[in-house]
């Protein structure tokens, strides 16, 4: 099994830019659901820009990286069948259902907001911007950790980390209320 290592480095690289599409998606949604609130022309020049930003990084980075991400998890499975009876890979695919489902579901909010529809506020979008930070936080450390992760730490860890988030977000909040250029 001298490719594995290959098979594993593509998978990685995969995963990076699929992640990298997952972050980036839904500050392009900020932006287009504040450029929606403008005044013309503006709502329409920054409209039209923002819309083709999102369809190239969603159709171009962010979908491939996805699948070709999957594939290779898949060969490596195939090649280490072993790991489908360890309890750390049983967590780990639970975590990248969610990341399937995050995926799908930031892929409907991407067709409402091409369409022009408008159903989510800037805010919420901020928020679900973290899902994905969640799930490579997760996936990471239990990748890294395997059996001797201690789950009342990674529990409490991924709590500390969802409220530090929280405040981040509170107080950036604050800011922009007192600077909207912020």
């Amino acid at each position: 099994m001298e490719y594995y290592n290959y098979i594993k480095s593509l998978h990685l690289i995969f995963v990076i830019t699929w992640f990298a599409g997952l972050f980036y998606i839904p500050r392009l949604f900020v932006y287009q659901i504040e450029a929606s609130q403008k005044p013309s022309p503006d709502r329409e020049i920054l409209g039209d820009q923002l819309k083709l930003m999102a369809k190239r990084l969603w159709n171009i980075i962010t979908w491939p990286s996805a699948i070709l991400a999957t594939i290779f998890a898949v060969w490596l499975i195939i090649l280490m069948p072993a790991w489908l009876h360890q309890g750390w890979m049983h967590v780990k695919l639970l975590f990248v259902v969610l990341l399937i489902i995050y995926h799908l579901k930031t892929h409907q909010y991407y067709n409402q907001l091409q369409r022009g529809e408008v159903k989510k506020t800037s805010n919420f979008m901020r928020l679900w911007n973290e899902g994905a930070t969640f799930i490579l936080f997760s996936v990471v450390f239990l990748v890294i950790l395997k059996n001797s992760i201690n789950w009342i730490f990674g529990v409490v860890g991924i709590i500390v980390l969802g409220v530090l988030i929280m405040l981040g977000f509170k107080i950036y909040k604050n800011i922009r209320a007192k600077n909207p250029n912020a």
